[in-house]
């Protein structure tokens, strides 16, 4: 596995070279700080990989996926809202859309990001200088060759990472001992000229890293290690948005008169990546989230699971606190920072398996089996839930806050979507498209993949535009808290209209009105636009088992009024109320401004360390 070697990683690199931007560094100003030489650390496969995954503890951590980059700056969006309380120039002000350069929670995952293409460009560079890239044995050069491809991936990853939350950044592509020669203050480029190096450096990995289950050729195990079908998925996403909205320096969000090349090469790799036969959905959404994510599984029989961030450690370095500042507490242990719009909760359909594992709406009492029912302002997201975690199991006394639960970069079900997408805004609503949407749809709802099913299937005969509306929302049902939505809504140019008409549709919640359906995506379901919604909720107050949250934990329903009496053994807690202004709408995304909040700003520190380092538009 690729944690094997994780501790190891701050010695293999500090006894190499000094990464980007770290501390108070001088952007790319760095110095050998050893007398160890890349040629001594670059010898074989055991320690070439030593130093392949010291790249892959990047994604991790604090800094990387492990908190900020996957729980902090994907909100607030048309899903989830950050945590509340007042603004604190710290993560509340990033969720909503506030964060100035002198936020300290934006200067570490910058730093780390660039610290991780540092690292891969230490193996991009001296791997195939290796004598035994071209000269070992065919297994020693197929392996070698995979890790350059992985190297190349993982920074494209990490690029990718920064350009959607900061923009046009600088070029680094050499070792920073080596750019520090020529380019030792390097100005921003186009976010265009990075993404364009970067599906160019994919489209090379692609030929390096082999299918998933052609692995045991080369004598590697199947882990959390990137394969073909990762980098191809990996390359489709960047084509997405390198053909998508972006803000530009000049304050407006534009898309390049290309674009539709860009669709046509994320069609292409997600094609190669279905036609593979490689990866396939879990037959039970449930079942991934719980029985693989949550018992920390290493073999995915179908492969779902492309592209995972791996964490080890219980430490801020290498480790997540997926599941302790997100979900749901247990024994009051745990933030429960990130919490589900009421809109979003009625986006589902009421028979859509994906509601009660995506929302959470419950804490877990002291001992560590009993659900107690949440206010509809008060929810949890699901995915990465305290009480799903086994292999070990999680005391419900233990105050630890790292799980060692593996962030999910990009699942098969997005291929999918991203494909429907694709195919449709080159060729409109074809057959292949439906098939892909409608693959995760059945899954969605518990029915067989592969079987046409007229009640869940997207409607025949949809337009370009309607069938887009249709995937906006496909998109938000199936990914939701993944960290993709607010990504999403940016290079479609829609997070303005999003954050709007969510506003306004929880305030008509708060003021007992019916909701509007969305302009920007496929509708709500009808039951869900009345008046009729309950204002309190009765939840069986000795609920000890692993139910679907909705279905097992609350006696009335969503979508009626509310009984006038509470049972016995059920305890009320409130519904729909004005609460849902003054705790939602009050600090939902409360700074956005469309032409700035599409970016963070650039943090002082880099601003300070490098000269030439301009800021983004609006701050």
């Amino acid at each position: 596995m690729v944690t094997k070697y994780f501790r190891k990683l701050a010695l293999i690199f500090v006894v190499t070279a000094l990464t980007a931007t770290v501390g108070c560094e001088k952007f790319l100003d760095q110095k050998p700080t050893t007398e160890i030489s890349a040629e001594a650390l670059f010898v074989d496969v055991p320690s070439t990989y030593q130093a392949l995954s010291g790249v892959y503890s990047r994604l991790v951590g604090d800094a990387g996926y492990g908190i900020r980059l996957s729980l902090y700056y994907p909100l607030d969006n048309d899903e989830m809202q950050g945590p509340t309380g007042s603004a604190d120039n710290d993560r509340r002000d990033i969720a909503r859309y506030s964060a100035t350069s002198g936020n300290a929670q934006i200067t570490n995952p910058f730093n780390q990001l660039f610290q991780g293409i540092e690292f891969a460009n230490i193996c991009i560079d001296n791997i195939p200088k290796m004598p035994m890239y071209s000269g070992g044995t065919e297994q020693e050069k197929k392996k070698l060759q995979r890790m350059y491809g992985e190297a190349l991936t993982l920074r494209a990853q990490f690029y990718f990472e920064a350009i959607r939350n900061w923009g046009d950044l600088p070029l680094h592509f050499l070792p920073a001992a080596t750019q520090v020669l020529t380019d030792p203050f390097p100005s921003r480029v186009s976010s265009d000229t990075l993404y364009n190096r970067l599906l160019d450096d994919l489209k090379l990995a692609s030929t390096l890293v082999p299918w998933k289950n052609d692995l045991a050729s080369i004598g590697d195990p199947i882990d959390e290690r990137i394969t073909k079908g990762a980098v191809k998925a990996l390359r489709a996403r960047i084509a997405l948005f390198r053909g998508g909205y972006a803000l530009r320096s000049n304050g407006i969000m534009q898309r390049s008169a290309d674009y539709l090349a860009f669709y046509q090469i994320a069609k292409d790799e997600c094609n190669d990546i279905i036609a593979s036969g490689q990866h396939a959905l879990n037959p039970s959404f449930r079942a991934l989230w719980k029985d693989q994510v949550g018992s920390h599984a290493v073999n995915d029989p179908q492969g779902e699971l492309m592209f995972q961030a791996s964490a080890i450690g219980l430490s801020s370095a290498e480790d997540t606190k997926l599941g302790y500042y997100n979900g749901p507490r247990v024994n009051n242990l745990g933030n429960s920072s990130v919490n589900p719009l009421p809109t979003y909760l009625y986006l589902f359909d009421s028979t859509d398996t994906r509601r009660d594992v995506t929302i959470a709406p419950y804490n877990v009492a002291v001992n560590g089996t009993t659900k107690i029912g949440q206010a509809i302002t008060a929810m949890n997201d699901g995915k990465y839930r305290r009480d799903w975690i086994t292999n070990p199991n999680v005391s419900p006394t233990n105050a630890v806050q790292y799980f060692s639960l593996k962030w999910q970069v990009i699942r098969y079900a997005d291929v999918l979507l991203m494909f429907a997408e694709a195919e449709n805004e080159l060729n409109g609503a074809t057959g292949s498209a439906y098939n892909a949407i409608n693959a995760v749809r059945r899954r969605g709802f518990g029915k067989a993949i592969g079987t046409p099913d007229v009640t869940i299937d997207i409607p025949a005969g949809l337009s370009k535009a309607n069938f887009f509306k249709a995937i906006v929302r496909e998109r938000a049902l199936e990914l939701g808290g993944e960290g993709i939505r607010k990504y999403d809504l940016i290079r479609w140019n829609l997070l303005g209209t999003a954050i709007a008409e969510s506003k306004a549709n929880m305030i008509k919640m708060s003021n007992r009105l019916a909701m509007s359906n969305p302009t920007y995506m496929a509708e709500m379901p009808a039951y869900c636009l009345t008046t009729v919604l309950p204002t309190r909720m009765l939840y069986f107050s000795n609920t000890n088992a692993d139910n679907n949250n909705v279905g097992g934990l609350f006696l009335n329903s969503l979508y009626k009024a509310a009984p006038t009496t509470t049972p016995t053994g059920t305890t009320s807690v409130t519904w729909l109320s004005t609460a849902i202004n003054t705790t939602c709408v009050a600090r939902y995304a409360t700074g956005f401004v469309t032409g700035k909040g599409e970016l963070l700003p650039i943090p002082q520190p880099v601003r300070d360390a490098n000269k030439n380092m301009t800021q983004n538009p609006g701050y």
